[in-house]
C-alpha cells in the first residue's frame, strides 16, 4: 500500500471517528428514548471501520 493510500485510509477513519462523535453527542444531550439508543448503537457500529480503516493506514 502506498502512502497516499495510508494517507487517505487515515483521512477516512478520522472523519468517520468525528461523525461518531457527533452523534454520540448528539444522542446523549438532545434525544430521549428509542431514538437515542439508535442513533448511540450506529455510532458504535461506526467504529468498527474506524478500527479497520486505522490498522490499514499503520500497515
Amino acid at each position: 500500500m502506498s502512502s497516499l493510500d495510508k494517507m487517505w485510509a487515515s483521512f477516512v477513519a478520522i472523519g468517520l471517528m468525528v461523525v461518531a462523535s457527533l452523534l454520540i453527542s448528539y444522542a446523549r444531550t438532545r434525544t430521549q428514548g428509542w431514538i437515542r439508543v439508535v442513533l448511540s448503537t450506529v455510532a458504535f457500529i461506526l467504529f468498527v471501520p474506524i478500527l479497520l480503516y486505522m490498522l490499514l493506514s499503520l500497515f
